[in-house]
């Protein structure tokens, strides 16, 4: 059978996968790891066996197994015998899939002017997102620093949690603690914050880098 339509052209095979379907398959499969994570949770929680969770329900160890690692779609009847067994309402088990998850896009020069310690030296800060409080317990604040021929060095920085630098372009020498690294574009220095740090002499400008600091929410 020929492909050649009347006009000449060549007709365009029918489509063998329906793009829609694969997106509602990934779906269902993050619903069930999803309840199988909670499942999970909630019987450590008790402090009790994938053993002794079959003794209460009935279900077997082996699907037991394949629930908790999302490898299979229970049943609400299943659900239900869980959720009884585990003293927890059965829409406990939906709750981290039904969390809104958060993302930010920020298209190339138009970061948010932040004000931090540094700015005062000088140092400007573009805030390159910021996601509130979220299912890890951690805030993550990306920037984005230039620093010119106006910049001063400020080595006395300190902060709670964790900061990782990727230099994108220039050099500085950049401390923490009682070290000092020479920074250049493709180099990387990741520290604990709560150490005096900052750069302590300006060798190329302009400088430009990537911090990305990490602190619980707690504090």
């Amino acid at each position: 059978m020929s492909d050649i339509e009347p006009d000449g052209l060549t007709a365009r095979p029918a489509l063998s996968q329906d793009p829609h379907s694969q997106k509602k398959e990934i779906r269902e499969k993050n619903l069930e790891v999803a309840i199988g994570r909670e499942v999970r949770g909630f019987r450590r929680t008790h402090g009790i066996t994938v053993a002794d969770l079959a003794k209460t329900t009935g279900l077997s160890i082996g699907m037991l197994s394949k629930i908790e690692n999302g490898m299979t779609s229970p049943s609400l009847t299943t659900l239900q015998v869980l959720a009884n067994a585990l003293s927890v309402p059965i829409t406990s088990f939906f709750h981290s899939f039904e969390e809104k998850r958060e993302s930010v896009f920020v298209k190339a020069g138009t970061g948010v002017a932040a004000d931090r310690s540094g700015t005062r030296a000088g140092h400007q800060y573009n805030l390159l997102g910021h996601l509130g409080a979220n299912s890890s317990g951690v805030i993550v604040e990306p920037y984005l620093i230039t620093l010119n021929a106006e910049s001063d060095t400020f080595p006395d920085f300190q902060h709670d949690g964790a900061e990782f630098i990727y230099m994108l372009e220039g050099k500085v020498q950049y401390c923490h603690g009682d070290n000092v690294y020479e920074l250049e574009a493709g180099d990387s220095l990741f520290f604990d914050a709560d150490a005096p740090h900052g750069p302590t002499k300006l060798v190329e400008l302009p400088a430009r880098y990537l911090s990305i600091i990490s602190y619980s929410a707690s504090s």
